[in-house]
């Protein structure tokens, strides 16, 4: 059986994530940029027809002061119009100038039907003509707009000079009806005249800063804030395929197991019935032979003691495959410790290792006791074996909570630490491998959290989690 694995790189499935954020910017700059000059625009736009109306107002104003106080005037005094008549001139320049007065406007020019400039507040242009189009479409439109840009102006706010833009606007010069009702609306002429609306640009320039500035910020904003969100969900996405991956392992590992303690626990059972037979049938003739020193009774005894060794590892596979539930009993953890130190120190006096214990003299606990003994039995035969002369192990509770059991020996390697709880895994010469294994299943049944460390040796801490009395 394989065991599923996943993309090497966590993290590669979220490059699209960061992609999307940096797309995202760009869709957010670009769409605060369109919106920018679709505010602005419709700004200059609105801006733009105030000043057309405005333009309009003025020309039909002045159609009308034209012929109220000059073109029926004077056609009742002099019985025509005649500009190169200096009184009639000067009377036209009067009524315009006091018309244009207030109103910002540069320049007005009066033309004939033919296109010839008949009047002009700027004289030199008298007798100078204009396009013939222009005026026909004049004639279709009613009135021509048309703005006049400076060709050196800078496109920066605070660069506009004065007369940088300027509207123009060309109208004609009809009749009215006082004079000669059958021919009102008649044009007799056509009045162009220029506005400087410089200042009226220069706040749609402002406006278009002030709008590009506010929407390009709000847009940095809401991408910090998106990509912030982005690289949260990153982070959260990852722990979770790592912890996918994680449970993933403990799953193939557990189906592994379980599948190898079926298989080991049927094979044990079949091993044990005619291993205690040879166990108790070699016993028996090693007590018989024990007064002969010969080869047969030492191959006797050493026949009882492989049985003995192997009955041993038969227990331990069974105990691992088919783990016993605890019984809810209380017991006193101090007691059962200092069993198996006591158990135990021949051994270590024969190794030369030193066991000290410094528990209270009562650690109430519910649980099994037969195995609780197995669980710290384990772990403190595993410290014994790996101290070398010399050395000791001190058994001491700490935090009102946790018992510690530390020994001088090599220790455990950071790199391997969960492989030491794994079944089968030893670094010894000898042994299955189970000896913590099923320390940490019998400790687990009884809600105690077992872990390893090293400090100037192996550390095995069991933080009591279960009920204490």
């Amino acid at each position: 059986m394989i065991s599923p694995r996943l993309t090497p790189d966590p993290a590669r499935p979220f490059q699209l994530a960061k992609f999307l954020s940096w797309t995202s910017l760009i869709l957010i700059m670009g769409s605060s940029l369109f919106l920018a000059v679709v505010i602005s625009n419709y700004a200059k736009d609105t801006i733009l027809k105030k000043d057309q109306g405005f333009a309009k107002l003025l020309s039909e104003n002045l159609n009308h002061q034209i012929y109220q106080r000059f073109t029926l005037p004077t056609v009742l005094g002099f019985g025509r119009v005649e500009l190169k008549n200096k009184v009639q001139y000067e009377r036209l320049d009067l009524v315009v100038r006091s018309t244009i007065h207030g109103f910002g406007v540069l320049l007005v020019k009066i033309y004939d039907l033919n296109g010839y400039v008949s009047y002009s507040t700027d004289e030199e242009l008298v007798g100078s003509t204009i396009d013939k189009s222009t005026l026909d479409q004049v004639k279709k439109k009613g009135i021509l707009y048309k703005v006049i840009k400076d060709p050196d102006v800078l496109l920066w706010p605070f660069k506009l000079r004065k007369r940088s833009y300027i509207l123009k606007t060309v109208a004609p010069l009809r009749i009215e009806r006082e004079l000669f009702p059958k021919n009102a609306g008649e044009i007799i002429g056509f009045i162009e005249f220029h506005q400087d609306i410089t200042e009226d640009y220069k706040r749609i320039y402002y406006f278009q800063l002030l709008i590009t500035l506010v929407v390009f910020s709000s847009s940095i904003i809401l991408f910090v804030l998106l990509y912030l969100v982005i690289l949260r969900a990153d982070k959260m996405l990852i722990e979770r395929i790592k912890e996918k991956e994680e449970l993933e392992r403990v799953l193939f590992q557990n189906e592994k197991l379980a599948s190898m303690g079926r298989m080991v626990a049927t094979i044990s059972h079949e091993i044990k019935n005619p291993l205690g037979i040879i166990q108790s049938t070699s016993e028996m003739l090693a007590k018989k032979l024990a007064s002969e020193n010969s080869s047969i009774s030492k191959l006797a005894r050493a026949i009882f003691e492989e049985s003995q060794r192997l009955s041993r590892i038969v227990n331990d596979f069974l105990d691992y495959a088919r783990p016993k539930e605890p019984k809810q009993m209380q017991v006193n953890l101090s007691e059962i410790i200092n069993n198996c130190v006591r158990f135990l120190a021949h051994e270590g006096k024969k190794k030369g290792v030193k066991i000290e214990v410094n528990l209270p003299e009562r650690l109430d606990f519910l649980g099994d006791k037969d195995l609780l003994y197995r669980g710290f039995y384990n772990i403190i035969n595993n410290a014994l074996e790996a101290v070398s002369e010399g050395g000791e192990i001190k058994i001491f509770f700490k935090d009102n909570d946790t018992i510690v059991i530390k020994d001088t020996g090599p220790g455990f390697e950071d790199s391997m630490i969960d492989k030491y709880l794994e079944p089968f895994f030893t670094t010894k010469d000898f042994g299955t491998g189970l000896g913590l294994p099923i320390a940490y299943n019998i400790f687990k049944s009884h809600g105690i959290d077992m872990s390893l460390a090293s400090d100037n040796g192996g550390m095995v801490i069991l933080k009591l989690k279960g009920e204490k009395k």
